[in-house]
Parts: C-alpha cells; structure tokens; sequence
C-alpha cells in the first residue's frame, strides 16, 4: 500500500487473532478450532501426519468436528495453491488448517484466501516466521523465489506445541533463529527511513519493538534452546526462542518491516547452488550482507558473525555453494534481490547491482578472519542437492 501525496501512510500493527504455544498443545486444535469454523479441511504431509495425525483425530472428536486430510508436496507453488483451494471447495471447508512448515501453511493460507475460508497455522517446527502474516511467499517447482501474495487478514489461530519443535531435527530451530535475528536488522532499517511494511503502511513503534525484543530474547537464549533440542527436551528457554522465531519475529517483520536481508534469501533462490539450504540460512547471509551494506560498526558485524557462528547459520558464501568469484552469478543474485517491488528498496538509501555485489563478495573474507580470531571453525561448503 503506498502513500498519496495528500495522504501519508498510516502505522498500523496486524496479528492473528489467537496465538497458543506450549508442550501438547496439539491435544487442543480441536477445541480451539470450533470457533473458527465446524467444517475444517487439515493440509499436511505424510511424514508430518504420522507424527501428529492421532493426536489431531483426539482432538477434533472432542470438540465434535470431522476430519478430511489432505496431503502435501514440497513447495508452495501457485499449482499447489490452487489444488487446495479446489479441495476446499470441494469438501465444503469453512477452515482450512495448515499443519508442518511455512511451506504447506503459506499454500493453506493463500488456498483459504482464493477460497473464501479462514485458515489456521500448526507449525510442527519454529524455522521460520511465516505462521503468523497475512502473506504468503510462492515459489516455483525448484524452489526459486516467485512472488509474495498478501490477504486481508492473518490466520485466526496460530498453535504451535513446543514438545513437537524439541523433537524435529535440531536444524530447524537454528533456521528459525536465522530468519528472526533480520526481523530487527531489517525493522530498524526501515524505522531510519521512510519505508513501508507488509501491514501496509508505516511501522509502528510496537511492531519495531517487537522486532528488538526478539532479537534480545535469541542473544540470550538461541544457544541453551539448542543444546535443549538436540536432547529433544523442552525447556524455558526453547520456549522463549519458540515464541521469539514464530510470534515476535512474525509481527516484528509485518509491522516493523523488511528490508535487504530478506531480498537477497529472494535474490539467493536464484541461484541453484543454494538449493537445500533452509529459509533461515539464506535469510542469514542476506542479515550479514545488510550490516556490510549499511556501513554498521565492524564490532557489531564481528558479533554477529562469532554469534551466528555458534548458533550454526552459515555467514560466508563458501557455506551456501557460492565463491566471491562466481561474480556471474552474484550479479544475478543481486539483480533478483534489487527488482522493482522488492524490500530492498525500503532502506533509507538506494541500493545499486554493484553495491549489493561488492557486498556479498566482501562477507567471505571478512567472516573468514572472524573466525579464525576467535577460534571457531572453518566455513564448510554447502553442496546443493
């Protein structure tokens, strides 16, 4: 949504109508479904439904709903949007309920959306922020960044069970840390100039501020969450970074606004030797590329590197398949990142090819030294699959 001249934008904060959070609270969807709507249709893959499918059958016969499941594939293309759509209005849905990661629930809300239901959220991993917007991102077949498609209204119920997050494979917790440290990277970024957000208008001081304190939560407890998750235990501190990768971090990016580290993951899709890398890895390498860009202090961009370093996101191109010399394919990347529309273009200063290109070759060797001064490893190469 953009301004008139006669008109400047209005700040304005948008959330889903409930948020629940807490070891088995996948034993309530059911009961926190029914209000909603009495007619659900439940998306998820056989992988995660085998995992969760009896206790969301427990569920839904408590609260007197019937169960239709359909199942996933990979992505959220614009094909996949649409044959949910087709089953939504085939069953008859007035709620259709997204349960896995951002990809299935960013294809049920757009589905819902086309299809004139509300939708629900289940994330059974905290890897991205994505359960709580009113957008969703569309990619194609491979995996490549196609558009964003925005809606009128964020999910009416976001649940995520953190018993289920401590037991998926630990990766997806450190992406989830990834994509939420840029929420206040890129929130502040915009709060220096006159950007706006996905809300669509101007950020709001508590969108910023939402934005800041889930950056302040992940400093001080992504690495005890962790170690927690990869013991499969559920701690106070998983609990913390649960709510500060899916609430804080979804909020803070809506209202407080994207910026250039989310264009470059869009830009990095682009290219295929980033392929198999987490949403959150990607987003990470764009984080590390902003501070560069925007000339912050080399102590801050030092900390940041040693802390992603030990998080376990990757802060040089060599992690990520790429080289500072595959300058072909980083112009590319660049090109993607800086087209019209992109968020990029909501720092407080234009952002030209050959800047963005100088940046991401510049991070290679400066997370290098990094890392060797504190002792910490060695970049490992990503190997695309």
């Amino acid at each position: 949504m953009s301004a008139s001249q006669d008109h400047p934008p209005v700040r304005t904060l948008i959330s889903p109508a409930r948020y629940a959070q807490g070891p088995g609270a996948i034993e309530r969807l059911g009961e926190l479904v029914a209000p909603v709507g009495r007619t659900p249709l439940v998306v998820a893959d056989d992988t995660v439904w085998s995992f969760v499918g009896d206790a969301v059958a427990r569920s839904f016969d408590a609260a007197g709903l019937p169960l239709t499941r359909d199942g996933f594939g990979v992505y959220a293309t614009a094909a996949a949007v649409d044959s949910i759509a087709d089953r939504v209005r085939e069953v008859g849905a007035d709620v259709v309920v997204g349960v896995g990661g951002g990809s299935v629930i960013d294809a049920v809300k757009a589905a819902g959306h086309l299809a004139g239901a509300r939708w629900v959220s289940v994330p059974t991993v905290a890897s991205t922020d994505a359960p709580c917007s009113a957008l969703s991102v569309i990619y194609d077949e491979d995996g490549g960044f196609e558009e964003y498609r925005f809606f009128p209204h964020n999910p009416d119920l976001v649940l995520v069970d953190t018993r289920l997050v401590a037991n998926a494979p630990v990766k997806f917790l450190v992406a989830g840390v990834g994509d939420a440290l840029a929420t206040w990277i890129e929130a502040r970024a915009v709060a220096r100039g006159d950007g706006t957000t996905m809300a669509g208008g101007a950020p709001t001081a508590t969108g910023t501020a939402l934005a800041r304190l889930s950056w302040d939560i992940l400093w001080e407890h992504a690495l005890p969450a962790i170690d927690a998750v990869r013991d499969h235990l559920v701690t106070p501190s998983v609990e913390k970074v649960v709510e500060a990768n899916t609430l804080l971090s979804g909020l803070g990016f809506e209202s407080g606004g994207l910026a250039a580290a989310h264009a470059i993951h869009n830009g990095l899709t682009a290219a295929s030797q980033t392929h198999g890398l987490t949403h959150g890895q990607k987003v990470n390498i764009g984080s590390v590329t902003q501070l560069v860009l925007e000339g912050a202090p080399v102590e801050e961009i030092r900390a940041f590197v040693e802390f992603t370093t030990r998080v376990g996101l990757p802060n040089t191109l060599t992690e990520i398949g790429l080289t500072p010399g595959d300058v072909d394919d980083l112009t590319r990347v660049a090109e993607l990142a800086t087209a019209e529309g992109e968020t990029i273009h909501a720092m407080p200063f234009a952002v030209r090819v050959p800047d963005l290109v100088d940046a991401l070759r510049s991070i290679e060797g400066f997370s290098r030294r990094v890392r060797a001064d504190a002792g910490l490893p060695e970049p490992v190469p990503h190997r695309a699959h």
